[in-house]
């Protein structure tokens, strides 16, 4: 399985989740308060000079954009462009206190720690090898992660990972990187270094380091709203999840159903969503199914039978037998990792019937779980908030096409009654699809109480006039060709 891996614990991601919810308008005052204390606590436990600057400078401070200070006489700065990664909305809903007392504090703690490094170091070069001369360089590296400063960390670990030649430390450092990256949103350094950790896994990296990536790269691929890529990568990382410096397991189940739901084919989607073993565990199924994929026994991916994954999975709490599971208590998972924080109770019922009622067809049940994942996971998460919108639009259009594919016509007024909405909502939001050519279909409301007729493509009249249209572009090539072979005939003459 390779070494063990290095550099897995900062930054400590849930803190970005923190800054987060202290912005997101749609969540509440009590969890915008539990984020800021959760924060302070972070902060001063670590000594996160550089982030509490970054987050709380009376005048470059990201979460005080109204210009809180202690003078009178400051003006608003506004939000810097680097922080649209991190926070939810421009109109900050809370604020971090800044104290200069505290920063200082802070600050000299820091350059204490360094000097130390530095010293470290130091006596590494004079009386050790480069083993150890790489190991206190990858210490500082940690250091600058830990506390917050995107950049020194960085550039520290770039540092280390010249002067190292091993291939699982060097895949070790990138993915730390990487975190650094999903910690501030930054999207182009996230994809930077994935596709660089790619390169290197396949150069020879081991099993755990791969499927370690794949949860990387899915979760990458999922703030870019790149979830037909994403969904097989987190949805394969289920059965042998361990990065746990990335993600909670219930989070990445979140991820891989949501990523599933709205990007894999209905086949797949019974396959790799419905009836996997891992999902059911979560979401709910029938006992027997459970105790199966909790157990390791039955899995939708490859790697459960691993003696080292079934140890992962025997950790899971199987707390809740029945098959109406409300909430699942995750807090025992990956207890040997270190995991950041112990996970809360979730209620993953809205999530079930997500999946269910699409699969089966009830769209006014999935019209109304529909709402209430938006409402609990799109809002409430700084991976998937930016992209609800986009998200909802999918899954209404997804549950309208497997409607509609059934049937030549189908009368407006019955539609809407199955999906649980007003006629002119349904025409209003269907129009919008067809006139992006997102549904075969036409509204006739001229006559009666309105219908729907299904414009079936022809597929082999599809096939002739393709077949007819690449005629066309290859003869012009040919003639083309065919110029230039006689041009050169008659220079050659």
């Amino acid at each position: 399985m390779g070494s063990d891996p290095q550099y897995a614990k900062w930054p400590a991601l849930p803190l970005a989740q923190h800054v987060f919810t202290i912005t997101n308008p749609y969540a509440t005052r009590p969890a915008q308060q539990a984020a800021i204390q959760s924060l302070q606590d972070g902060i001063n436990e670590h000594n996160m000079a550089p982030l509490y600057k970054y987050l709380a400078h009376p005048t470059d401070g990201i979460l005080n954009s109204t210009g809180e200070t202690m003078s009178s006489s400051s003006k608003p700065t506004g939000r810097k462009p680097s922080a649209a990664g991190m926070v939810a909305s421009k109109s900050v809903g809370a604020t971090l206190p800044w104290d200069e007392d505290v920063y200082n504090r802070l600050k000299a703690e820091n350059d204490k720690e360094l000097e130390g490094f530095q010293k470290e170091e130091d006596d590494a070069v004079e009386q050790a090898g480069e083993t150890e001369i790489i190991a206190a360089k990858g210490k500082r590296a940690d250091f600058f992660a830990k506390i917050g400063d995107k950049d020194k960390a960085i550039a520290a670990y770039e540092d280390v990972f010249e002067k190292t030649g091993i291939l699982g430390t060097k895949i070790d450092l990138v993915l730390a990187i990487i975190r650094m990256g999903l910690f501030y949103g930054d999207k182009a350094t996230v994809k930077k270094y994935v596709t660089r950790a790619k390169t290197l896994v396949e150069s020879g990296g081991d099993w755990d380091r791969r499927n370690r990536l794949k949860a990387y790269e899915g979760l990458h691929l999922l703030t870019v709203r790149s979830h037909n890529l994403a969904a097989p990568l987190l949805l394969d990382s289920l059965s042998t999840f361990t990065s746990y410096e990335l993600c909670t397991y219930s989070n990445l189940v979140v991820y891989s159903v949501l990523a599933g739901s709205v990007s894999l084919k209905r086949v797949d989607f019974k396959s790799k969503v419905v009836d996997a073993p891992e999902i059911k565990a979560i979401l709910g199924a029938d006992n027997d199914d459970k105790l199966l994929a909790l157990s390791g026994a039955i899995s939708a991916g490859p790697g459960a039978e691993d003696a080292e994954m079934r140890d992962v999975k025997d950790t899971i709490s199987p707390a809740v037998p029945t098959k109406a599971t409300t909430a699942v208590n995750l807090t025992t998972l990956g207890t040997g990792t270190d995991q950041p924080e112990a996970e809360m109770a979730v209620d993953f019922s809205p999530l079930a019937q997500l999946v269910n009622s699409l699969y089966n067809g009830n769209y006014k049940l999935f019209f109304a779980a529909l709402g209430k994942v938006e409402e609990q996971f799109l809002t409430q998460d700084r991976y998937l908030h930016e992209h609800k919108s986009w998200f909802i639009r999918e899954m209404r259009l997804r549950a309208y096409q497997q409607l509609l594919q059934s049937y030549r016509v189908v009368g407006l007024e019955s539609m809407a009654d199955d999906f649980g909405v007003t006629v002119d909502f349904l025409d209003r939001d269907l129009a919008k699809f067809i006139a992006g050519a997102r549904i075969p279909c036409t509204i006739d409301r001229v006559t009666g109480k309105g219908v729907i007729e299904t414009n079936r493509p022809d597929d082999k009249n599809k096939q002739y006039q393709d077949v007819v249209k690449q005629g066309d572009q290859l003869i012009t090539k040919l003639q083309k060709y065919g110029q230039a072979v006689r041009l050169r005939g008659s220079e050659r003459a």
